[in-house]
């Protein structure tokens, strides 16, 4: 009897450990060189990031990239040709990332006060570069708004497949003042990034859009288009908003997936990933953080699942999947204005069950954000 329960507790330390061994490694890396309001992209192999460095009223964007999962980095390129041409105030206005058909990099960023070209009227410009074809520089930065301007919060860039490139906005109407006017707006390449079309309304509901709150963009592998954007309804509607299209942008469908009931603007971000089977979605509502799943070319969002524990005025989230099913949930808490705050994550297994505890890393800097990629061996890095 003896041999046998030390056979049975022995079999159950071994299942435990094994289960401990199979759960996906979490690593920690710091942007490089210093910089923050990370923004990465693992594809093919490559980790392509980007990161602001300088003072956060105009300061500059930097490329970089790694062959061996962030273990070392390329010698940084400079995206922007305007010296001090990007912000970093507020956290919410950075550059954002996209990668397309052969591995083409696309940054789109909120122009600063140094920032060229401007709109008639000296507006500040949503600029948009990509590397060159031999990629070893960006080409110089263009503005791509025509009519639209009314920057506050953060636009967004998204790239399929198919040579496709899209960039989001969000401003008021022509002529009309007012986050109730706001609307998200949309600029389209079919050249991969080459030329664009005068941008357009992507959705006309008169849902107003959060003036001081980040859009976030992703396009599939099919070409389908995902979009997050805050609204501003009747001043106190503050609901997070998810439009599709699977047109390549000619309509978009729209749907309130998180209500928040709040008179002022509450500078957030979300975040768009792929995931099998469809895409994650992160946002954050009432100081808490949450993500779902969105199936592929479809509306259908999964139950939101939350951030575990008591919010502590939680922000900047991002959901990632491996390639097994398994999403690593990031998230900040107790940001201030100039003050950063702890890094905290925490593993989802397949079935969106949590493993183990929360994890925490160091506070991030001032004004930066929280970036994460998938590793082949199903593992996880958090960029902060």
């Amino acid at each position: 009897m003896k041999y046998l329960l030390s056979a049975l507790v022995a079999a159950i330390c071994m299942t435990a450990s094994a289960a401990r061994i199979d759960r996906p490694a979490v690593s920690l890396i710091r942007v490089p060189n210093g910089g923050i309001q990370p923004q990465v992209i693992e594809q093919d192999g490559v980790v392509h990031l980007i990161y602001f460095s300088g003072p956060a009223e105009k300061g500059d964007i930097y490329y970089v990239q790694s062959r061996d999962f962030g273990q070392t980095f390329s010698r940084p390129i400079r995206v922007n040709h305007t010296s001090g041409s990007a912000i970093a105030v507020g956290n919410i206005r950075g550059a954002q990332l996209a990668v397309g058909r052969g591995g083409r990099v696309y940054v789109a960023w909120n122009g600063s006060a140094a920032a060229e070209p401007r709109g008639p009227a000296g507006e500040t410009p949503m600029l948009y570069t990509r590397l060159n074809d031999r990629g070893t520089a960006f080409e110089p930065e263009r503005n791509l708004i025509h009519e639209a301007y009314g920057l506050d919060g953060g636009g967004s860039v998204a790239a399929d497949a198919k040579g496709d490139v899209y960039v989001f906005w969000h401003a008021p109407l022509v002529g009309q003042k007012g986050e109730g006017s706001r609307r998200v707006w949309m600029a389209k390449s079919v050249d991969d990034g080459r030329t664009f079309t005068r941008e357009k309304v992507a959705f006309d509901a008169p849902t107003g859009a959060c003036g001081c709150c980040g859009t976030r963009a992703y396009a599939d592998s099919a070409g389908n288009l995902y979009v997050l954007f805050r609204s501003a309804t009747d001043v106190v509607n503050r609901d997070m908003w998810l439009l599709t299209s699977t047109d390549g942008g000619r309509s978009f469908q729209g749907s309130d997936i998180s209500k928040w009931k709040i008179g002022a603007c509450v500078m957030s971000l979300s975040f768009l990933a792929p995931a099998p089977g469809g895409v994650l979605a992160a946002w954050e509502t009432e100081k808490q953080t949450y993500f779902a799943h969105i199936s592929s070319g479809t509306h259908s969002i999964s139950h939101p699942v939350a951030a575990p524990g008591a919010p502590l005025n939680r922000k900047y989230p991002v959901a990632i999947a491996n390639r097994q099913g398994e999403t690593l949930f990031v998230w900040t808490e107790a940001t201030a204005w100039k003050r950063g705050g702890p890094v905290k994550w925490q593993l989802y297994d397949q079935d969106g069950v949590a493993e183990s505890a929360p994890g925490t890393a160091d506070s991030m800097p001032a004004f930066s954000v929280v970036a994460a990629f998938a590793k082949p061996d199903g593992g996880f890095a958090i960029v902060y």
